[in-house]
């Protein structure tokens, strides 16, 4: 398993992921009650009774094409669990990335973390909000203001190689 423990790992990224969903929801409430904020509309949301974890996987394998990383780069995505919050479900899923190559066919991985933000109010044809966290990081990325950088997974996955290289010392 890379070293790491993942149920470690998983908890701190999807940690990272729940919080800043509450305070996306705690900003959004002020907002709400300030009249300079009342003509400002956020966009809205698919609401939970529509949602599968299906549908979920689907909008992040889309969302992951549009990355651009490069074709030796290989994933797989699985769903972990949801997490029901007063306002919406987070459901949380893991993509974990490898570059498998001649010289290194059993390759390390590096993981990256996603939060689907699904409202429980919000009218039912609404576009989702999805939130990712890089492995080992603490930046909360949202999907279409952040751009994904490639050098992310490679600075991940160079960082196990050096710890494991000094845990064999």
């Amino acid at each position: 398993m890379d070293g790491v423990s993942p149920h470690h790992t998983c908890h701190v990224e999807s940690s990272a992921l729940v919080k800043a969903s509450l305070e996306r929801h705690r900003k959004k409430k002020e907002d709400e009650e300030d009249p300079k904020h009342a003509e400002v509309d956020s966009p809205p949301r698919l609401s939970c009774e529509d949602f599968t974890v299906e549908f979920g996987k689907e909008q992040i394998e889309t969302l992951i094409q549009t990355w651009g990383v490069r074709s030796c780069w290989r994933h797989s995505l699985d769903f972990l669990y949801v997490t029901e919050l007063e306002h919406c479900g987070v459901y949380h899923y893991r993509a974990r990335f490898s570059a498998p190559t001649a010289r290194e066919p059993i390759s390390q991985t590096a993981s990256v973390f996603f939060g689907v933000e699904v409202s429980k109010f919000a009218p039912r044809a609404a576009p989702l909000e999805i939130y990712f966290v890089v492995e080992s990081n603490r930046l909360v990325n949202t999907s279409g203001k952040h751009r994904f950088r490639e050098t992310w997974l490679t600075d991940v996955i160079d960082s196990k190689k050096r710890l494991g290289a000094e845990a064999d010392l």
